[in-house]
C-alpha cells in the first residue's frame, strides 16, 4: 500500500546519500526547489512522470519510492 510519509522519507534519503541539494535534484527530474522541499516533508505528491523521473535518477523502482515494497530494485 502507498504511504506518503515513506514516500517523503525515500526521496529525502536518496537525495542526501547523493549528496545533492534539493534545487539540484529539482533541476534534474524538473521540479522547483519549493516542489523538492514539500515532497521531502510529506505536503505534496508528484505526477506519474516525475515519480518516474525521481525512479529512474535514483535507480529504484517507483514501488521503492511509493513504500509498496522495501527492495529498492524489485519490479524495476
Amino acid at each position: 500500500m502507498f504511504s506518503k510519509e515513506i514516500f517523503a522519507e525515500r526521496v529525502k534519503t536518496l537525495r542526501i546519500k547523493k549528496n545533492i541539494k534539493q534545487s539540484e535534484l529539482g533541476k534534474i527530474v524538473g521540479l522547483s526547489d519549493n516542489a523538492v522541499s514539500d515532497i521531502e516533508r510529506g505536503y505534496r505528491l508528484t505526477t506519474m512522470e516525475k515519480l518516474n523521473a525521481l525512479a529512474d535518477f535514483f535507480d529504484v523502482s517507483v514501488d521503492y519510492l511509493m513504500g509498496r515494497t522495501d527492495n529498492p530494485k524489485l519490479h524495476k
